[in-house]
């Protein structure tokens, strides 16, 4: 039945891995720009050429570039000809206009006689209309038609509105007599910059546009701009959503495969952590999601996204090789929806290891300060090198480019809340915490000090010792001393009835049968795991109180029981610890350390080879009791615990030299008198 439930339980958990896998994969699709990929090269014009040979895939024309064609359109404005046509019937109907004006205004004779000659002058010259397309009509030729001919004039030989002085009239009464054809100017300026060739000559399919480490001149670079051109609307004509979005699900699931057989085989444990799945899938989600929101709003600033808060979280939750595999996959499948992604993904790679490797002593908060310089500081190093190699000047560095830097690394520094939020969600501990919580000054450990003081000098000492040791075989030391600080806080509850809190010769269990005392004794791992609660200790420390004594037996009240009723039948569960045994090297080497540390108080002399011997007893019957089985220390370790052991134990409990009694030496020796 157990073994039924144990398939029934593991069935489950990979189920959920498969499903977390795939919402997390449909997730990141449809985070992804939807719109058509755009092929684009990586270079500039005066930069080396970093890609292979280009050879052209087909035949395509080569065509100007755009500010080279507002060139050419500029210079045809600047100097074509601008067409008019006579309108002969601007001069009645000035007359009428000026007529109505006359009605509403009252204007002498002699003023309205001026201006009757006025009107009369300027159309026997001619009101030309200036175009507000053309401000230096100066410059142009001006060609007046008349039905299938005209004649070339400038417009100084007509009558403009700054040629007079009274501009209300031009504005309220005169019409143009010499009027512009807008049509026959625009088809004459198409007319010329077909003449003068906007698109160049054909590159022929297999010809060579450019080599490896050839500079990209002017004329290169439009030959490649007319490829991406030609290349983007050919793969418009065959593009689908659907073979798109199966190839980057293809592609996503390669990057997570790949993770995944990489924590298979090195970090099994994260795998059997449904949580921690949990934990990484939403972290490369996160990261997926604020990049599609930047690219969104604005792909030039693509480099402002802290992704490098996610090998940080990485190596804060787990170590160095996890964060650099998992910062690896986000960075590939991010990869696929940037533009330049060579680029994005060289940025993102040297600056992820860089914020591992200082990282790696997460025990301060400062360090997150020292990691947000040391991010800024690789971003602008990779700039400006990229610059210098491809230009070879500084003068072209874009100081935009350093702000977008600064921001990303302030933008890292919200790894540390999010460190608090993941610690609550997921039940994952950080150094941070640790370090927090191993202060004896912690409510916890303040209150066993005061109840049982005993135990607390001995957890001071458990602690000391487990952390050197591993320290010494691997592990992480700081959990170690934790756990040992925190793994007898259950005896608070009630410390007399352990040997190391009893000050007189009175001892309560002398009052209690045997199996009463092994309950009580018993009790302090589910009175432990209750305080820990209380306190809102982290479950790794909890594991700590729940394995340290494993499943073995209270020795003493069991020998005792079987010793007192040799006829009976004694009930061992009464006398055995509920468990379980250690599963972590450093639950493993508390277990051993408490039990030879609390033994060697009981040694009547503490010689080399009777605390030798001791040592290697308590080893021994744990092996013998299988409750090492389910950690991975390996023999080596336990050989080297043993060793440790036998060199700090007798450093601890050596015998101090008798010293002489002192007599005060004003004090008379009465035998001298």
């Amino acid at each position: 039945m157990h073994r039924f439930l144990q398939n029934i339980e593991t069935r489950v958990s990979a189920i959920y891995k498969i499903a977390a896998l795939l919402v997390t994969i449909v997730l990141i699709l449809l985070l992804f720009p939807n719109a058509q990929p755009l092929l684009r090269y990586d270079y500039a014009v005066g930069s080396i050429w970093s890609d292979n040979d280009l050879y052209a895939p087909f035949d395509f024309t080569v065509h100007r570039s755009q500010s080279e064609i507002e060139k050419a359109r500029s210079e045809a404005r600047a100097h074509s000809l601008l067409y008019y046509s006579v309108d002969s019937s601007a001069a009645s109907l000035t007359r009428q206009r000026f007529a109505s004006y006359l009605s509403r205004h009252n204007l002498s004779q002699t003023e309205t006689r001026r201006l009757n000659r006025l009107i009369d002058s300027i159309y026997r010259i001619g009101y030309i209309e200036e175009p507000a397309d053309f401000p230096n009509i100066e410059t142009h030729t001006l060609v007046l038609l008349r039905g299938n001919t005209g004649s070339e004039f400038r417009v100084t030989d007509f009558v403009r509105r700054s040629d007079l002085r009274d501009l209300w009239l031009a504005d309220s009464v005169l019409v143009p007599s010499i009027a512009y054809d807008d049509v026959r100017t625009q088809l004459e300026l198409d007319s010329w910059l077909s003449r003068n060739k906007v698109s160049s000559d054909m590159v022929r399919k297999g010809q060579l546009i450019i080599s490896k480490g050839e500079p990209v001149s002017v004329e290169t670079a439009e030959i490649i701009s007319s490829l991406e051109t030609e290349r983007n609307l050919r793969l418009k004509t065959t593009y689908t959503p659907v073979g798109r979005y199966s190839g980057l699900f293809l592609l996503c699931l390669i990057a997570l495969m790949s993770l995944y057989m990489f924590l298979k085989i090195t970090r099994h444990k994260i795998l059997e952590d449904n949580l921690k799945v949990t934990f990484v899938l939403l972290v490369i989600l996160l990261m997926v999601a604020v990049t599609a929101l930047v690219l969104h709003v604005n792909e030039d600033w693509i480099l402002i996204v802290p992704l490098c808060i996610a090998p940080i979280l990485m190596r804060v939750f787990f170590d160095m090789r996890v964060a650099l595999y998992i910062h690896l996959a986000t960075v590939i499948i991010i990869g696929n929806m940037v533009p330049n992604p060579f680029e994005f993904i060289f940025y993102q790679l040297v600056t992820g290891m860089m914020s591992i490797i200082t990282v790696r002593n997460f025990e301060k908060r400062s360090n997150f300060f020292v990691v947000s310089l040391v991010i800024f500081l690789t971003y602008s190093l990779i700039y400006t090198s990229g610059v210098l190699s491809q230009f070879t000047t500084i003068s072209t560095i874009n100081p935009m480019r350093y702000l977008v830097f600064f921001l990303n690394a302030l933008l890292t520094l919200l790894a540390y809340p999010l460190i608090f939020i993941f610690e609550r969600m997921f039940g994952l501990v950080t150094n941070l915490t640790l370090m927090e919580i191993s202060s004896t000054n912690t409510p916890a450990l303040r209150e066993l000090s005061r109840n049982a003081p005993g135990t607390f000098q001995h957890s001071m000492q458990v602690a000391n010792i487990s952390e050197d040791i591993v320290s010494e075989i691997g592990g992480n030391p700081l959990l170690a001393r934790v756990g040992a600080l925190y793994h007898d806080i259950g005896k608070m509850r009630a410390p007399l009835y352990f040997t190391e809190n009893q000050s007189s010769d009175f001892n309560p269990h002398d009052e209690l049968d045997y199996e009463e005392s092994a309950r009580i004794i018993t009790q302090h791992v589910p009175d432990g795991i209750d305080l820990a609660r209380k306190y809102h200790l982290p479950s790794i420390v909890v594991d700590f109180i729940r394995t340290h004594h494993g499943t073995t037996y209270t020795g003493y009240f069991y020998a005792k029981q079987k010793e007192s009723h040799p006829t009976e039948q004694v009930d061992t569960s009464a006398f055995r610890y509920a468990g379980p045994t250690p599963f972590s090297t450093e639950t493993a080497v508390v277990m051993i350390v408490d039990s030879v540390e609390a033994a060697c108080k009981s040694l009547k002399t503490h010689d080399k080879e009777n605390m030798d011997r001791l040592i290697d007893n308590i080893i021994d019957g744990k092996i013998k009791q299988k409750q090492l089985d389910n950690c991975d220390l390996t023999f080596s370790d336990i050989t080297r615990i043993r060793q440790m052991l036998k060199t700090k134990l007798p450093s601890i409990y050596h015998v101090r030299i008798a010293y002489p009694e002192l007599k005060d030496p004003e004090q008379k020796d009465p035998k001298s008198e």
